[in-house]
C-alpha cells in the first residue's frame, strides 16, 4: 500500500523524464497497437456510409423522431 501518493507520482515523473525517448521502441508499440485495432475491426469502414441506416433508425428512436 501506498502511503504517500504524492511522492511516488513525483517519483514517477521524474523516472520517465530522466528516461531517454527510444523511437524504435514507440514505433514498434504504435505499430502493435494498429494491428491489434485492425484484429478487433475498431479502425473505420472503407465507406462511411455503411451502416448509416442503423445510426438513423437509432437516432430517430433516442430523439422521438
Amino acid at each position: 500500500m501506498v502511503k504517500n501518493a504524492a511522492a511516488l507520482a513525483r517519483f514517477e515523473t521524474e523516472f520517465v523524464r530522466s528516461e531517454p525517448a527510444d523511437f524504435g521502441r514507440n514505433l514498434a508499440i504504435v505499430e502493435a497497437l494498429a494491428q491489434e485495432a485492425i484484429a478487433l475491426g475498431v479502425f473505420r469502414r472503407q465507406d462511411p456510409l455503411e451502416g448509416i441506416e442503423t445510426i438513423v433508425r437509432v437516432a430517430r428512436a433516442v430523439n422521438g423522431v
